[in-house]
């Protein structure tokens, strides 16, 4: 009576609501916080391939200083033309200035192009990164709600074994009244009823456990779960031909912009041996109190433009070891892509290896149920007559409800499986 109070308790928790796999993952794909970082990675990266190619327009800045001589100085420098003029020259130590500077980069060896480029490569993987998060998140999901609906497929078997285990008990008692079976056997049954009981415990636990899991994934809890239909699939799995889908993987996909990306780096460390050319532009005043002619407080209109080239000569082997440094991270990043391919046929050979292997699993759990179903019935056939004992019937039960829990994991191991191989293929995005 307890433990269907504790189930009923259990089931009111989720009663409110249910949600079925596709309903969930739909969910999880909208609140994931993964996620949501990962598409803030994209826009990150997409304001830093925009600030990047804003920098081919320089930058306009607000200039100003004050300095103190120990003699006095012009508020702007003397030409000729001034000079013979003959009109008065403010003169002053204490000397002001204000203006706007203007500068711009004409030309880096075309290493800014090389920079917009890479951030473009960046955003572009940002984005490949947040489809291969929801490839991962979608079968995390679909592993838990697979995995609660098994746990709780097993707590019920677990209760209506523990309900005919109280009903054997009853019987017993009568027939110990009876003169008919010892108390011994009473004492043996309430022993395993406490096993039993100690497994439905934990089957409870592991439901709670599993349940905080996939609320923390999807944000909520996921209430009361919908049943799935698990059909065998015909057919035969064959890595050559799921193999040639490779290429096409995001996660391949990911590698070679890491390639071209670095590349790119490469390109960009020889912009060093180009020359760089650079323009600088000027406007403002410089001010100052006259103190040669008493003119009070005077200023001048300054400015100037100018181009500037500089081109690095010799530098005892620096840009060369840049880059080697850059080629070396481009070998890398090639590495990675062989080494990724070899990784995806291994999981791709495992995958389908252990499809086969919890297909074969849930067929052998299904006769072992039949058997052990029909292996209790005659044992408990054989007590009741007096030609079996309790030891005989208590253990038929007990490979019984071992059978039936076998076939209720190997039912959902086999999608498992299943889900694990759409992971791996990238199929768990449906278009």
């Amino acid at each position: 009576m307890r433990l269907k109070i504790v189930w009923a308790g259990i089931l009111c928790v989720t009663v409110g609501w249910s949600m079925s796999l596709e309903e969930t993952i739909r969910y999880a794909l909208d609140h994931s916080t993964a996620l949501q970082k990962s598409r803030h990675d994209i826009e990150i990266s997409r304001i830093g391939r925009e600030e990047k190619r804003l920098e081919k327009f320089g930058e306009i800045n607000l200039v100003g200083d004050y300095t103190h001589y120990n003699t006095a100085r012009t508020l702007a420098p003397l030409t000729p033309s001034v000079m013979q003029s003959g009109a008065m020259i403010p003169e002053t130590r204490d000397l002001f200035s204000i203006g706007a500077a203007y500068s711009v980069d004409l030309f880096t060896g075309f290493a800014r192009q090389r920079s917009v480029e890479i951030s473009a490569i960046s955003q572009t993987m940002s984005q490949a990164r947040l489809k291969l998060g929801k490839e991962e998140l979608i079968y995390n999901v679909r592993s838990i709600y697979l995995s609660l609906l098994a746990l709780e497929h097993r707590a019920k078997a677990q209760r209506r074994y523990i309900a005919s285990l109280e009903s054997l008990k009853s019987q017993i008692n009568d027939w110990i009244q009876a003169g008919k079976k010892a108390v011994i056997d009473r004492l043996k049954i309430e022993n395993q009823i406490a096993s039993a009981r100690a497994v439905y415990e934990q089957l409870r636990s592991n439901i709670e456990s599993l349940r905080a899991s996939m609320g923390a994934l999807i944000g909520k809890d996921p209430g009361r779960l919908r049943e799935l239909s698990i059909r065998p699939v015909e057919g035969k799995l064959n890595l050559r031909s799921l193999a040639a889908s490779i290429p096409a993987l995001e996660r391949i996909r990911l590698k070679d912009l890491a390639i071209k990306r670095s590349q790119k780096a490469v390109e960009k460390s020889q912009a060093a041996y180009y020359p760089r050319i650079s323009l600088d532009a000027y406007g403002g005043k410089n001010m100052g109190r006259d103190e040669a002619h008493s003119l009070g407080f005077s200023d001048e209109t300054i400015w100037q433009i100018g181009v500037h080239l500089r081109w690095k000569l010799f530098d005892f082997g620096r840009r060369n070891l840049s880059v080697q440094k850059a080629r070396i991270e481009a070998m890398k990043a090639q590495i990675d892509r062989e080494q990724a391919v070899r990784d995806l046929k291994k999981l791709l050979r495992q995958a389908i290896a252990k499809i086969r292997s919890a297909r074969a699993s849930w067929h052998q759990a299904k006769i072992q149920e039949r058997l052990s179903v029909k292996t209790a019935s005659i044992e408990r056939a054989r007590y009741e007559s007096g030609a079996g004992t309790i030891n005989d019937l208590l253990l038929a039960e007990a490979q019984r409800s071992i059978a039936k829990a076998q076939r209720i994991e190997g039912r959902y191991n086999y999608q498992k499986s299943l889900f694990y191989l759409d992971y791996i293929l990238e199929k768990g995005i449906r278009p």
